[in-house]
């Protein structure tokens, strides 16, 4: 990180305006050095939720894709790390968060060397940490953005995407186990395009990207099944439930059969397949083929019929439905809500059944709108920024 990003890490005033009350763990302070729009960021939270308003290009995704990045994966844009310095900046960034429960407070941090952009650096505390893997132990995230709002319309591999990220809200070793999958997965095809005659070799590989994927498999199932028990529709009928299912030869086998099973018999099919497997470029079965199919429940109708309204109201409701999961379980590391431009496309009644949802969950969310009256509803509840000239400003309801 930068001299600036390091300074900034170590930091320890302990003038945090506010404390982290409620049902769950707040982030309180965020510190962001040459990332995006953004020079230099000292922000303090007080534990309600953050309403950021402000025009387009001022700066607002840029927060929630900072906090973001204190989690695995590449956050909410999906960004390559050379995309994230700023222009004119230093060439590397950083960004830090302080957690706290209102017993006990840590740090996180994030970010890369001008000198070695494409590896980034993450810590927690005051130590090294092995990856961005490692926040999953500490943090979850849910998150909505414009570009998901045509989910249902686009391909499997975004829906995939989706899943997955709810799936590792409320297991933290579920992305540990996708990373193994895919790298057995890649290595497997290397071996087969090169033509390996060694059994044994492609066997253990082949075990191996059996074992992941399966238990890939069955932490998706465990998550649908989380997710139907929590998907009541609220009074108010503002988001309306979704029946989900996987689309996926193994999350449906584990309906009949244990985990160990099912992984004994994807590597059988595997060592079958490994001659089309070549001839097509790439493992033809596996989870990295599922697709999640999402049914409005009152009207029977696939998500991908519905009207982009209904589909906006059914992506909320399934993000809400997770959220109300975890909540019952109140297991694992705290979860934030990170909501963008989330009210541009409801109506008053359904904003404002949304925040009174969030209200009651408990968890701390972060919410961006281009016009303050968007979370007019929220008065003194949330706490109000404005982006604009390349800061975050703190107004007053």
């Amino acid at each position: 990180m930068s001299e600036a990003a390091v300074t900034s890490w170590g930091d320890n005033d302990a003038g945090v305006a506010g404390e982290a009350s409620g049902k769950c763990a707040r982030i309180t302070r965020l510190t962001i050095t040459d990332f995006r729009s953004y020079a230099k960021a000292d922000i303090r939270f007080d534990g309600r939720p953050v309403a950021i308003s402000g025009a387009n290009g001022a700066g607002k995704t840029n927060i929630l894709e900072a906090i973001s990045l204190i989690g695995p994966g590449r956050g909410v844009r999906g960004a390559r790390l050379d995309e994230l310095p700023r222009i004119g900046g230093s060439g590397g960034w950083a960004v830090s968060a302080r957690l706290d429960d209102g017993e006990d407070e840590r740090r996180f941090g994030v970010g890369a060397n001008a000198a070695s952009p494409s590896r980034r650096v993450c810590r927690i505390d005051d130590g090294d940490a092995s990856g961005p893997g490692a926040f999953a132990d500490h943090l979850r995230f849910l998150w909505l953005t414009p570009a998901q709002d045509r989910l249902f319309m686009e391909g499997a591999g975004d829906r995939r995407r989706f899943l997955d990220r709810m799936t590792l809200a409320h297991d933290a070793q579920h992305g540990r186990r996708s990373t193994a999958y895919e790298q057995a997965m890649r290595q497997r095809q290397r071996l087969l395009e090169d033509g390996a005659r060694d059994d044994e070799w492609l066997g253990a590989v082949e075990a191996q990207m059996a074992e992941a994927g399966a238990a890939i498999a069955a932490a998706r199932r465990a998550m649908t099944l989380r997710l139907a028990g929590a998907a009541v529709t609220e009074e108010s009928g503002a988001f309306p439930a979704a029946d989900i299912s996987l689309d996926g030869e193994l999350e449906q086998a584990l309906e009949r059969q244990s985990v160990e099973e099912v992984a004994r018999e994807f590597a059988d099919k595997l060592r079958s397949c490994r001659r089309l497997d070549a001839e097509a470029g790439r493992a033809l079965a596996g989870p990295h083929r599922s697709d999640l199919q999402t049914v409005h429940r009152a009207k029977g109708r696939p998500a991908r019929l519905c009207s982009t309204g209904e589909q906006k109201a059914l992506l909320i409701g399934l993000v809400l439905a997770n959220a109300r999961a975890l909540a019952a379980g109140r297991e694992g590391a705290p979860l934030i809500l990170l909501l963008d431009e989330i009210a541009a496309h409801l109506d008053p009644d359904r904003r404002a059944a949304l925040f009174a949802i969030i209200d009651d969950l408990g968890f701390q969310a972060f919410m961006t709108g281009t016009d303050k009256a968007l979370f007019e509803a929220w008065e003194a509840r949330a706490q109000h920024f404005e982006a604009r000239d390349g800061a975050l400003h703190e107004t007053l309801t």
